[in-house]
Order: structure tokens, then C-alpha cells, then sequence
């Protein structure tokens, strides 16, 4: 029996994890229309092969409009269900982890290129972009396109655009939705007075900037079978003065708590060029920490969390539940393995893999018998 905090087995709702290491969701920019191909396939595969107890896959949209990017990942339509599917049926035949995705809707900030390719944004009336929308008519840079800000018509072409894309993802049997309410993306951009200037009822003080975010919430929450958890994904700071700060976020997560939310995912920024952000190794852990204190709710850190030791006394000191992990993880996509053999712990494994496992670390992998042939 492993006595590493970090191994031990963690309940997000009915949702049994062996141990509290998460793959964060990374985009990947590399979709067609939404729909996924090869390269998920063997992105995704070899992620769920990690050992982490949980794999969120990369912000999902839920509208073409919603992309961050044209090359995005979707789930709006028949054919980026079926694309899901298929990388979704190679993952659980052969890899021993829970797979959530994350449901997103890139708001201003969409019709961008890709990041290798500059990032920018690309003009509604250039090949490939189109317009975007907001809660008010503000650009995320001072050069960008204005969006378009929602009207009520649109606020609930949105919402049903959440709960569309709720309900494919039950059908696809993921075993949990995070919703982006960070990063300066659509909902984040409602809750922050930085980005959401609306006089009317989705607008104003907190409890009218945290309105839609939470019908959003409450929308995916009735859509998706309920013996299955759903949670968010937070910016606990604009690190901007006069923006979204720590104390509004845990006024949100305890309305969310109070709607049904599991767990709260918390990083920071992203919503205006002008942040300053004092980074520097699990910088945003305090956060979760104070989030988890204050509201009761299970928290997920995430930050330039890179060496197990770290992540062991993170979760061992209760500042926060489980530890997500993306680009360390990219960089070594066996990084629960070599925690494991670390701090004493075991990690799922595929058989295939069993006589990989050291001497020194014959305990390594559950289930296995060391030696196997």
C-alpha cells in the first residue's frame, strides 16, 4: 500500500480515480472543420498511457464560432461526434484511464491562427476568419476586430450550444465535462469587469457578470447524465487591476457548488494583453488552496507544477486535490511512471508495457507481475 498522497485514490463525485495526477487539456490545433484525426489519435493515446489518473481532453467548442482557431477541436456536429468516437474507442480498448473533456467557447478571442503560426487574429473577412462575439463590444487587443456583443437571442443560442454539446458527449460515454470559464475565453469574459461592461441583467455587479457563466453551468449539468461529474475551469486573477480577482472567484465557486459543480480548475489570467503575471513554480496554488478553504469544494492546482516532490506535498498538505500537469507532460509523457517510482506509489499500466518496469521498482505498476512475458 503506497503511502504517497499523491497515488492514493481520489472520488470526484462517482467517479473513482486511482491517484490525483490530471493531463490538463492542451489544445492542439490540428483539427479539420472540428472533427479530430490522426495526429488525436496518437496524441491522445499516448497521454492515456501516462499513468495519470484522468485525461481532460483540449478545450472543446461548441459552435464553429467558438473556435479558438479554425484548426480547433469541436463537437457541434455529426461528424466531429463520430471523429470523437473513434479516437475515443482506440483510448479505452488499450489504456487504463478516465477520459473528460473540456467544453469551451473561445468568445473575442476566437478566429486567431494558430500559435506556431503568430497567434494573431484573423480579420472576419479574411479566408478563414469570421466574427466573433462577446458580452460587449470590446477587442482583446486594442488591434483586433470589435466582437459582437450577444443579445438575449444569443446568450441562448450559446447556452443550447453548451447543452448540444453535453449531450454528445454523453453519448460518447466521456466520463466527465470541465467547463472553460478561464484564459479570457466567452464565459471568462463575462465574468470579468474588464472584458463585460453590459448595463443589463447579464452585466453590472458580480452576481449580474456571474449569470450566464452559471446558466451555462446549469445547462451542461441537465444535459449530462448526473452519476457523472461535471466541474470548471477557472482564472482565479486577471492580474489586472480592477479585473477578476481571487475573492469574486470564490463567490463563483460557491454559487457552482451550490448548482452541483465537483471540482473547481484553478489557473489565472488570460483575459487582457496588459496582465502581469509573477510566475514562478506552482504559482497559482494559493489559489486553489484559498478556493478549497473557503467553499469546501475539491480544487485542482495547475502552474508550473513539474517535479513529483512538488505535487506530493501539494496534495499531502490539503492545499489542493489533485495536481494537473500539460506542458511537463508533453515534455515526459511517462511523468506519473517516474513519480510513482519516486514517492513510493503504482501506476496503471498496460500489460504490454509490464516488463519495462526496473528492479528497483518491482511494485511499479499495479497489477503486473514483475518479469511477465
Amino acid at each position: 500500500m503506497t503511502s504517497s498522497t499523491l497515488f492514493s485514490p481520489w472520488q470526484l463525485d462517482a467517479l473513482r480515480l486511482p491517484n490525483r495526477i490530471v493531463v490538463a487539456p492542451m489544445c492542439q490545433y490540428s483539427a479539420q472543420d472540428g472533427t479530430p484525426g490522426d495526429w488525436h489519435l496518437i496524441h491522445l493515446g499516448q497521454l492515456a498511457l501516462s499513468g495519470a489518473g484522468l485525461l481532460v481532453v483540449e478545450a472543446t467548442a461548441v459552435s464553429p464560432e467558438g473556435r479558438i482557431s479554425p484548426a480547433d477541436l469541436g463537437l457541434y456536429s455529426d461528424a466531429n461526434e463520430a471523429g470523437l468516437a473513434r479516437v475515443l474507442a482506440a483510448v479505452r480498448a488499450h489504456a487504463p484511464i478516465a477520459v473528460a473533456l473540456q467544453l469551451a467557447h473561445a468568445g473575442r478571442k476566437g478566429s486567431s491562427r494558430a500559435p506556431w503560426d503568430g497567434g494573431a487574429q484573423i480579420a472576419p473577412e479574411a479566408p478563414g476568419g469570421w466574427p466573433t462575439v462577446a458580452p460587449s463590444p470590446l477587442p482583446h487587443a486594442p488591434h483586433e476586430a470589435a466582437p459582437q456583443a450577444l443579445d438575449e437571442a444569443g446568450l441562448a443560442r450559446v447556452r443550447e450550444a453548451f447543452a448540444a454539446a453535453a449531450r454528445r458527449a454523453a453519448r460518447l460515454g466521456l466520463d466527465g465535462l470541465e467547463i472553460h470559464m478561464a484564459h479570457g475565453y466567452l464565459l471568462h469574459q463575462f465574468l470579468s469587469p474588464l472584458a463585460n461592461r453590459r448595463s443589463d441583467a447579464w452585466g453590472g455587479r458580480l452576481a449580474g457578470r456571474m449569470r450566464f457563466p452559471l446558466e451555462v453551468f446549469e445547462a451542461v449539468r441537465a444535459a449530462f447524465p448526473a452519476e457523472r461529474p461535471v466541474w470548471v475551469r477557472v482564472s482565479a486573477t486577471d492580474w489586472v487591476d480592477g479585473g477578476w480577482d481571487l475573492a469574486s472567484t470564490v463567490a463563483l465557486a460557491q454559487a457552482l457548488k451550490a448548482r452541483g459543480c465537483a471540482a473547481i480548475h484553478v489557473s489565472s489570467g488570460g483575459v487582457s494583453p496588459a496582465q502581469r503575471i509573477a510566475a514562478g513554480p506552482g504559482y497559482q496554488v494559493p489559489f486553489a488552496e484559498r478556493v478549497k478553504a473557503e467553499t469546501g469544494l475539491p480544487t485542482i492546482a495547475v502552474g508550473l507544477i513539474t517535479e513529483p516532490e512538488q505535487a506530493e506535498a501539494i496534495v499531502a498538505e490539503g492545499r489542493a486535490d489533485a495536481v494537473a500537469l500539460a506542458r511537463a507532460m508533453l515534455y515526459d509523457p511517462r511523468w506519473p511512471w517516474h513519480a510513482a517510482a519516486r514517492l513510493g506509489g503504482q501506476v496503471p499500466a498496460p500489460p504490454q508495457y509490464w516488463r519495462s518496469q526496473p528492479a528497483a521498482h518491482k511494485d511499479l505498476f499495479s497489477g503486473a507481475r514483475f518479469g511477465q512475458r
